[in-house]
């Protein structure tokens, strides 16, 4: 998968932006999972567990829809809500 399809792959399933700072066209491994990720977890717990293993090392954001990056400890219920204002 490349890095344009995880960042696309990762809104779609997640509902929220991921920018992944590499050449679009790198490889990275497949965004195996099929539902969101629990409303309640972390944003940091989030990039530890589903993220990071896949980007070996590849610096990354994540934005939500209203300031720009949120904080680690911002619950993804609260992420994806800010993209619906």
């Amino acid at each position: 998968m490349t890095i344009q399809e995880l960042e696309q792959r990762i809104f779609e399933i997640e509902e929220f932006r991921v920018v992944i700072r590499a050449p679009q066209w790198d490889q990275v491994g497949d965004y195996e999972y099929q539902r969101k990720a629990d409303r309640g977890g972390s944003l940091t717990n989030w990039c530890r567990s589903r993220l990071e293993p896949l980007l070996d090392g590849r610096q990354y954001i994540v934005l939500d829809g209203v300031c720009g990056v949120p904080h680690g400890r911002t619950k993804l219920e609260t992420l994806r809500a800010s993209y619906e204002r």
